[in-house]
């Protein structure tokens, strides 16, 4: 695909995951990344020889020194973290350089979290991801891996990456990210409805989240296949094609809402259809219904898997040899028409002056758009009256159009956005969309492969509309491949990326850990995908981009897609088990739930705390506790604990309200109502609110009048 970052220069002084990956996104696009080398990866992975084959993947492609003084020349960035004396080090580096400093840390510094100790366990406690993932009766379970500092890695690459877009007098000095933000991409938009409709957060068990079912995992004569149905049409489809046709028009079952109550009814009639028939012939069956159906995978057959291979998305290590890991999800190709990558300012962003044409609907398309927004851009979201983005309403009793324009989720991966109403069928609302994709630089849309070629916008259509444009489009398993056409939703990308197989209990079947994992990783992995063509496009031109969603999840399951590779390799699933930990557990602690996570050097110091270092002591110790009592006293110790939060304390979560992460505005039809900033500082200052989301067309007279 080229090399869009070469030229860049980033100085690596912090040895946790979340540096070292975000590091590695850099490098693996063409940037010469020096990392200060520091203690081993016995503690990162699957431990052990897995842990080292994991930090050969993190740091492939970079230039390993023993100290700060063998980093020769000068640098455009400085990555540090992830706590504040790392972070000090880094800003006295920087003293005589132009570089920034990128400081990626656990928490934000000023806030009262701000000196905690931190694993990825602990964050995913807080950030309200854990509670909702396990069996009804508890304990809340804790995914396995990296995946907080994956996204942590990532989100400071978009921020980063954006700061460096504007030219070198407009970047700013400091850039702040922290891992508890960003991993409340996953959790915002519950947050704000909880908050909002005094709703409250329940775990009702494996493979059951709201307000979808089935959103389950079946076992096949071969396998297993993911099945998602959200739409009554979807619903109607698979009870025909099971031969149940009556089903399908049972009251009881006439939402996803009403099935999710009725799961073990809904599971007592689909299982034992599902044996009959291999995976592949239900995937195949599932396509021709037009039903959200998945492979399987486990994580060590990801690499075999004919799809993946035919899209290159594992690349040697190295080191050891033979094994390989997860390339970057996505395909580039650039056309040569070259122009400037923008004129941002400090005042309006590093992407002030970009026009962005947003054709996405859900959540994975619009957050993308949505950071590209925050950066500055000037975002134009294009739906139709009769084809509105789907997360205004979906469901057979959501017609009333009032009501869509309450949605929370809508409204907060679109603030930012102006919105036009135009009606991609119509031969008037093609070249409306054509006229404004003549003005565009990004074009942004996750439909299901080939529907915009359908409708006459594909990216050749874009390309001879506007050369020297970045055309991002991002299906669930790309735009090719035999799976490309297969339709999807968040759950359907988790299902087919292995990770199922990492997370929960042995006995459980493969296992979701959110109603819609891979939505918001993807998007976030689409803002990347732009930014770095953005940054390429001066000398490299215009891009296709083509993204798969679910090889965006094989970055958050590359730890455990290596070691499936190795000898010895790990169990399946292991619960709260970790090779690279000396203890992690849930226990009670009043009514709470209580996370902690014990590593070698703070195993004495739990032992002193609570009798031994064991769960039955620590559970003994923690029960009389509240969860925050309990917290306290395990970080004054020294030791990663905290509440497991449920998304509906998120809006009143100390840390994040003193941080200025919610921020309140006001908009027609809902009125006063909550939304998430950005999860990144330039300078100490987030990027400003601009706007809230559009309702349906509001901007439509105005976009026109400025297009045609």
């Amino acid at each position: 695909m080229g090399e869009p970052l070469a030229g860049l220069r980033i100085l690596e002084q912090s040895g946790d995951v979340a540096s070292r990956y975000c590091g590695r996104l850099f490098a693996a696009s063409g940037a010469t990344v020096v990392r200060v080398r520091r203690s081993g990866d016995e503690a990162i992975g699957y431990a052990g020889q897995a842990g080292a084959a994991y930090g050969a993947w993190l740091d492939q492609g970079k230039t390993i020194v023993d100290g700060v003084g063998d980093a020769e020349g000068a640098f455009d960035l400085i990555l540090a973290g992830p706590y504040a004396a790392d972070v000090a080090a880094a800003e006295a580096a920087a003293e005589a350089s132009a570089a920034p400093v990128l400081a990626l840390t656990w928490f934000d510094l000023d806030g009262p979290y701000g000196a905690w100790r931190a694993t990825d366990e602990t964050i995913l406690a807080l950030s309200g991801l854990a509670f909702g993932f396990g069996e009804a009766e508890g304990p809340p379970m804790l995914s396995q891996g990296h995946g907080p500092q994956i996204v942590g890695g990532l989100t400071a690459y978009n921020a980063a990456l954006g700061a460096l877009l504007a030219p070198p007098d407009a970047r700013p000095r400091r850039i702040d990210v922290n891992i508890l933000e960003a991993s409340l991409c996953l959790t915002e938009p519950g947050a704000t409805a909880s908050r909002a409709n005094g709703t409250v957060a329940t775990r009702l068990g494996v493979n059951r989240f709201s307000p979808t079912y089935p959103c389950q995992s079946y076992r096949t004569a071969d396998g297993w296949v993911g099945i998602t149905c959200l739409t009554p049409s979807q619903w109607t489809s698979l009870c025909r094609l099971i031969g149940r046709p009556e089903a399908a028009t049972d009251p009881r079952f006439a939402t996803a809402y009403e099935r999710l109550m009725l799961a073990e009814e809904i599971d007592a009639l689909l299982a034992p259809v599902f044996p009959a028939r291999t995976t592949a012939d239900w995937v195949a069956l599932g396509d021709r219904h037009r039903i959200p159906t998945a492979p399987m995978p486990m994580p060590g057959q990801l690499p075999d898997e004919p799809h993946w291979r035919s899209r290159g998305a594992f690349a040697p290590i190295g080191d050891p040899p033979g094994v390989v890991g997860p390339a970057l999800p996505w395909r580039m190709t650039f056309d040569g028409v070259a122009s400037s990558p923008g004129a941002g300012d400090p005042e309006h962003g590093p992407l002030a002056g970009l026009k962005v044409a947003d054709f996405s609907m859900g959540w994975a398309g619009p957050l993308c758009a949505r950071t590209l927004a925050d950066l500055g851009a000037q975002v134009v979201k294009v739906e139709s009256a009769d084809h509105p983005d789907w997360w205004r309403g979906w469901d057979a009793n959501e017609a009333d159009r009032a009501a869509m324009e309450t949605k929370h989720n809508f409204l907060g991966v679109n603030r930012n956005k102006r919105g036009v109403a135009i009606d991609l069928t119509t031969s008037e609302g093609l070249a409306q969309a054509k006229a404004l994709i003549a003005r565009a630089d990004v074009v942004v849309e996750n439909y299901a492969a080939g529907v915009l070629e359908k409708l006459g916008l594909g990216p050749a259509v874009q390309r001879a509309l506007r050369p020297g444009v970045i055309s991002l489009t991002m299906p669930a398993f790309g735009a090719t491949g035999p799976l490309s056409g297969l339709r999807a939703y968040g759950s359907t990308v988790e299902q087919a990326s292995g990770l199922p197989f990492v997370n929960g209990e042995s006995h459980w079947p493969p296992a979701l850990q959110h109603v819609a994992f891979g939505d918001p990783i993807a998007g976030l992995y689409g803002a990347a995908a732009v930014l770095t063509a953005l940054f390429g496009r001066e000398r490299l031109g215009g891009a296709d981009i083509d993204l798969a969603q679910v090889a965006c999840l094989f970055q958050i399951g590359a730890d455990a897609i290596i070691a499936a590779q190795l000898p010895g390799a790990p169990s399946p699933r292991a619960g709260h088990v970790r090779a690279r930990l000396a203890l992690c557990a849930v226990v009670p602690a009043g009514a709470d739930w209580l996370a902690v996570a014990v590593d070698d050097a703070s195993r004495p110091a739990l032992a002193n705390l609570v009798g031994e270092a064991s769960e039955v002591a620590l559970r003994a110790w923690a029960a009389p506790l509240t969860g925050a009592l309990a917290t306290a006293r395990l970080q004054e110790a020294g030791i990663a604990a905290g509440p497991v939060q449920p998304v509906h304390d998120l809006t009143l979560d100390e840390q994040l309200v003193a941080g200025g992460y919610w921020v309140t505005l006001d908009r027609a039809v809902i009125g006063l109502h909550l939304v998430p900033a950005s999860p990144f500082r330039f300078d100490g200052r987030r990027p400003a609110i601009r706007r809230p989301a559009p309702t349906l067309g509001q901007h439509t007279a105005d976009v026109l009048s400025e297009i045609l």
